[in-house]
C-alpha cells in the first residue's frame, strides 16, 4: 500500500507541474521550430501535451491528487476536501514547479534560462476563452471524478486537447502554467503583462464552474477522502 505523507504529495505537485509546463513549452519550441505553418505547430503542440497529460496524472494521481493548478485545488479546498494548509502547500509546489519546467524547456532548446514572452494575449475574446476553458476543466475534473474517477486522467487531457483549439487563447486554464508560460519567449509564451487578466479570467471561470458542477453532479454515498 502506498503511503503518502504531505512532503511527498507537495513533490509530487510541483513535479507534475514541472513536466507538464516541460511538455506545453518544449514541445511549443520544437513545433516552431520544425514549421512556419502555425496550425501544424497548434497540432504537434496540442497533441504532445495531451499525451503528456494523460502520463502525468497517472503517475502522480495517486500521489497527489496530481491537481497540477491552483483552481483545482482552490475548488478541492471550498468543497472541504482538502484543508486550507494543505492547499497553501499544493499552491506554492504548483507555482515553483512551473516555473521550474519553464526554465528547463528553455534550456533543452539552448535558450536563455528566463526570456521574457512578448507574445500579446489580451482583448475581450481571450479573457471570455479562458474563463470558459476553465469552467470546463474544473466541470471535468468534479462531475467525471465523481462518478467515474479511474477515467479522468483521460477526461482531462481529451479536454484540454480540444479547448486548444475551441478557445481564442488555446486553453491555459492554469494559473500555474499561465505564469510559468511569461518566463519564456516561444509559441508558448504570453507577455507577463497579460497575466493578471488571464488569472482574473480563469478565477471566475473555475468560481462559476466549481458551484454549478458541485450542485449538478452531488458527492455520491459518502464523502470524499480530505487531504490534510
Amino acid at each position: 500500500m502506498l503511503v503518502v505523507t504531505p512532503r511527498r504529495r507537495f513533490v509530487a505537485e510541483a513535479l507534475g507541474t514541472a513536466l507538464l509546463v516541460a511538455a506545453v513549452v518544449g514541445s511549443g519550441i520544437m513545433a516552431q521550430r520544425l514549421t512556419s505553418d502555425r496550425a501544424l505547430a497548434l497540432l504537434a503542440n496540442t497533441t504532445a501535451t495531451g499525451g503528456a497529460l494523460v502520463a502525468i496524472l497517472l503517475v502522480f494521481g495517486p500521489v497527489s491528487g496530481a491537481h497540477l493548478n491552483p483552481v483545482v485545488t482552490l475548488c478541492m479546498t471550498a468543497m472541504k476536501t482538502q484543508s486550507r494548509s494543505s492547499a497553501a502547500g499544493y499552491i506554492a509546489a504548483q507555482l515553483t514547479g512551473g516555473i521550474a519546467g519553464a526554465t528547463l524547456a528553455n534550456a533543452m532548446f539552448e535558450l536563455p534560462l528566463v526570456t521574457w514572452s512578448t507574445t500579446a494575449r489580451t482583448g475581450a475574446a481571450q479573457l471570455l476563452s479562458e474563463a470558459v476553458a476553465t469552467f470546463g476543466l474544473i466541470g471535468v475534473v468534479i462531475a467525471v471524478g465523481r462518478t467515474r474517477a479511474a477515467l479522468t486522467p483521460f477526461a482531462v487531457a481529451a479536454y484540454i486537447m480540444a479547448a486548444y483549439w475551441f478557445t481564442a487563447s488555446t486553453s491555459f486554464a492554469n494559473p500555474a502554467v499561465t505564469l510559468a508560460r511569461a518566463f519564456s519567449d516561444t509559441f508558448a509564451g504570453i507577455r507577463p503583462v497579460d497575466v493578471g487578466p488571464f488569472l482574473l479570467a480563469q478565477a471566475l471561470g473555475a468560481t462559476v464552474g466549481g458551484i454549478l458542477f458541485s450542485w449538478l453532479v452531488p458527492i455520491p454515498g459518502s464523502a470524499a477522502p480530505r487531504i490534510d
